[in-house]
């Protein structure tokens, strides 16, 4: 196995966690904006008033994009796997 081959492989698995974390993290930055303009527009400051909608807003996008994020990873072992062989020559 070469560095290439390495810095490669290193290269993929995170451009796979970006995309995987992305919908996520964009969920919840938008949520978490949205709560804090209504917090702003009606002065109310509590603490745990985030928490709830951002956990719910993430639940569903985890659950809209879980077919499309475990296909990721799928497609993204099965590289990984079929690629062994070559690696070791």
């Amino acid at each position: 196995m070469t560095e290439t081959q390495v810095i490669e492989i290193g290269r993929q698995a995170i451009q796979v966690a970006l995309m995987v974390a992305l919908p996520l993290l964009a969920v919840s930055l938008v949520t978490g904006l949205t709560i804090s303009l209504f917090q702003v527009a009606t002065s109310l400051q509590d603490v745990t008033l985030t928490f709830v909608p951002k956990i719910v807003m993430v639940g569903l996008a985890l659950l809209l994009s879980a077919n499309w994020i475990l296909r990721l990873l799928v497609e993204f072992t099965r590289s990984i796997l079929n690629g062994v062989p070559g690696m070791f020559q």
